[in-house]
């Protein structure tokens, strides 16, 4: 029988793009031995519970090893750069015991560094965002990669990383399992306000949050016309989650906020789903905001260029302010005008992801995959 590992060792909010790929995985190919290795105890008890969604599945739950100081260091502050590299190092032996590891990110490429070379390292990506780390040359050492729609698939090949065969399109599971999730949601306030989902991102270079994020929430505390569902990139607090709930305390305050620095809520589009305007700068949750098309509205904290530029091309679905500056005002007329917007939206979804309205997309994955190993052997 045949072993195939798929671990998490970074950030929670990748699991989405390729646990339902493990579990279509389990279900239809019973000859396969699929193994979930997670990073801490309590990483793996959510992903068993993450997992109940799919009863049919028969997966292998292992835990990786740490030792004490690690594990305490992961809790801490959250796998960073250097403790990802560690866990691979200390796990090498595991690794090597699989036909292939499936992967939503590319740190697990130093494994190839570390002397794991017989597992076939397949990247099912995360996100289908625009920003250029996700199209970086690195990524041509995975052996195959699962992605979503003919956008990602033309940048791939425009930096010479795709090999004919090696490949597979329109792929994102992370609609399969939030359909389960969220088959049925209660409303997140009860109120009847338009709600705004403030999403910054975590890079500093790029985010809003830095220059405008405080002003941001000070707006929104101070008026009474619209909800805020604060819920930034997982990792915009990583450094620092205890000083972050400090700063952020006095807004939970408000009925009509809710504040979110982290939680599961915050990965798994409970709050996509649930607002009516995206604000936001670079973050890929436009992509999955947008699977129903919305206003949006977008923050250039440092002034860039961005016309013409592929990494950018988001803030071509809405207004791009240049400041925090009379944000009512702009929230108004982005509503106001999201009809000029609809057509390029939509058509930005099909480009995104290879079709206009989620679908279920994690069995074809793992079809892909398997299909792959059988040609390779």
């Amino acid at each position: 029988m045949s072993h195939i590992l798929f671990p998490y060792i970074a950030q929670p909010h990748q699991e989405f793009h390729s646990l339902p790929i493990a579990l279509e995985m389990a279900r239809l190919y019973p000859e396969f031995k699929v193994h979930i290795a997670s990073l801490t105890q309590e990483r793996d008890s959510r992903i068993r519970q993450l997992s109940g969604h799919y009863p049919e599945s028969r997966v292998h739950f292992d835990i990786l090893h740490l030792p004490s100081w690690l594990r305490s260091h992961i809790r801490r502050h959250g796998p960073t750069p250097l403790s990802k590299i560690a866990v691979l190092f200390l796990n090498r032996n595991y690794f090597s015991r699989f036909q292939a590891i499936v992967v939503p990110e590319r740190t697990s490429l130093y494994l190839r560094k570390m002397g794991v070379s017989r597992p076939r390292l397949i990247w099912t990506r995360h996100g289908a965002g625009d920003r250029a780390i996700g199209f970086t040359h690195d990524a041509r050492q995975f052996d195959y990669i699962l992605m979503a729609g003919h956008k990602i698939k033309d940048r791939l090949e425009k930096a010479n990383i795709l090999r004919d065969g090696h490949y597979m399109t329109g792929i994102y599971a992370k609609f399969d399992m939030v359909r389960r999730l969220h088959a049925k949601s209660a409303p997140l306030f009860s109120n009847t306000r338009p709600t705004i989902l403030y999403n910054p991102h975590f890079s500093t270079s790029l985010s809003s949050w830095p220059r405008f994020g405080m002003a941001v929430l000070d707006y929104f505390a101070q008026q009474e016309k619209y909800n805020l569902i604060f819920a930034p990139h997982y990792r915009l607090f990583d450094t620092d989650r205890v000083k972050s709930r400090h700063i952020l305390a006095p807004y939970a305050a408000y009925p009509h906020m809710i504040i979110d620095p982290g939680s599961d809520r915050s990965v798994d589009m409970t709050y996509t789903l649930a607002s009516d305007l995206y604000l936001g700068d670079v973050s890929s949750q436009v992509g999955e905001f947008l699977t129903k098309p919305r206003p949006c509205l977008f923050l250039n904290a440092h002034g860039i260029q961005w016309r013409g530029d592929p990494n950018y091309v988001n803030w071509t679905l809405g207004p791009v302010m240049e400041n925090a500056n009379a944000l009512g005002h702009a929230l108004d007329r982005a509503f106001l005008t999201h009809a000029n917007f609809l057509d390029r939206q939509k058509e930005y979804i099909n480009d995104t992801f290879g079709f206009a309205a989620p679908e279920d997309t994690a069995a074809k994955g793992a079809k892909s995959i398997i299909d792959f190993l059988r040609v390779i052997g």
